[in-house]
């Protein structure tokens, strides 16, 4: 470190060492480590000195030690040796794995009674009993028992009022707009069809198959399409790449398949009818012409793009599939298991809290860059735009 800061100081400016060297003159008689603290406050202040040490910490991050490379030809051999144990281990992993998949289609017919009933009470086919309704919050408030006659003589009163509402109206609806995940795929237009949403179910492949698994959506009857089920299957992959073992991590999504939807004439919320004014460029004629074209809804996630034979997409379609398949894992894994805490809200603060940590530790590095942007007079926001992120297909 000493090196570099010799070198540093020897690429200084002339003006800027008379600064260094004012500093220490006015600090003579202090003791030493705080001598020591005051320089270098001054030099990380300048932006030749911090240019100099980001250049040289840059090519540090990353960079092999080179110590492999200088290891002997017979120790490199038992290297290889390890990479080959290590790519057997990754294919020992692919078996558990899909071990993991068997087990989850054995829970998933346990788990399906319970999720059937609770379809049956949000489309009111089931009413249930007192007993099955009683729940306690875990913090809830001691009353006094005024309290409770009142405020049950007020929900009493409430209800009169209203019509009797049946089942649990907008259940997944609701569930849709209370997850930002899901949320930024709706549009105002799709809210009236969401509402007829009555059940979401997950379907595991059967015993023997390729691995995968479907999203079915139940609908009631309604206005839009004439399906009473809309579906999305994701099929995966748990294997080790042959050139690139070393990169597995488990299961991944390797393309998906939605459905047609048998839209009611006039009712395709997934196109919208625009007018365009043509003029003839020898005549000088204006023509209105009528053009169908794509519209932004939920219902595209039936339609995903087709992944080519060779695998191979252009960054648009890429990044759609990569969206599409975090949102077809997330429903899966979160939405339908645990829909009635995303309806009322607690599992989105239980997601919260798993990432308010890491979120602020994330602000305050931002505030600290912000910061020496601000201080740096050579900074370019302009050169700091970074290029768009590449979204790797999975």
């Amino acid at each position: 470190m000493a090196d570099i800061d010799n070198k540093d100081q020897a690429e200084m400016d002339p003006a800027d060492m008379e600064d260094v060297e004012e500093v220490e003159e006015e600090e003579t008689g202090e003791d030493e480590n705080s001598k020591a603290r005051q320089l270098t406050v001054q030099m990380m202040q300048n932006p030749q000195i911090l240019a100099a040490l980001q250049e040289r910490l840059d090519g540090l991050n990353g960079s092999p030690s080179g110590y492999i490379e200088s290891l002997p030809k017979v120790v490199k051999r038992r290297v290889n040796a390890l990479k080959n144990l290590q790519v057997k281990c990754a294919h020992i992993e692919a078996k558990f794995y899909e071990e993991v998949h068997e087990l989850e289609r054995k829970y998933a017919a346990l788990y399906q009674p319970l999720f059937d009933k609770r379809s049956d009470i949000v489309k009111a086919a089931y009413e249930p009993t007192d007993e099955e309704c009683e729940w306690k919050a875990d913090e809830e408030e001691e009353l006094t028992e005024e309290m409770k006659e009142k405020a049950k003589l007020e929900e009493e009163k409430k209800d009169e009022e209203k019509e009797d509402p049946k089942g649990i109206p907008e259940f997944w609806l609701t569930v849709f707009k209370n997850v930002d995940l899901l949320s930024d795929m709706l549009q105002e237009h799709d809210e009236p069809i969401l509402k007829h949403l009555q059940d979401i179910k997950v379907k595991f492949s059967d015993p023997g198959q390729p691995m995968s698994f479907t999203l079915e959506f139940h609908f009631e009857p309604n206005d839009f399409f004439t399906n009473t089920v809309l579906t999305k299957t994701y099929k995966m992959r748990s294997e080790p790449d042959e050139n690139d073992p070393f990169s597995f991590d488990g299961p991944e999504i390797i393309c998906c398949t939605g459905c047609t939807i048998d839209w009611t004439k006039g009712k395709n919320v997934t196109l919208k009818t625009i007018k365009k004014k043509q003029k003839h460029k020898g005549r000088g004629t204006v023509r209105t012409v009528t053009k169908t074209v794509p519209n932004d809804s939920f219902f595209n996630f039936f339609t995903p793009p087709e992944v080519p034979e060779n695998g191979e997409l252009d960054e648009d379609s890429e990044a759609v599939l990569a969206a599409d398949f975090e949102i077809g894992h997330f429903i899966r894994e979160r939405i339908v298991p645990r829909a009635v805490l995303y309806f009322t809200g607690e599992a989105i603060e239980d997601d919260d809290d798993d990432y308010d940590e890491e979120g602020e530790e994330a602000d305050d590095e931002e505030g600290e860059e912000e910061a020496d942007e601000e201080n740096d007079p050579d900074y370019d926001p302009k050169k700091d735009a970074a290029p768009p992120a590449e979204c790797k297909q999975q």
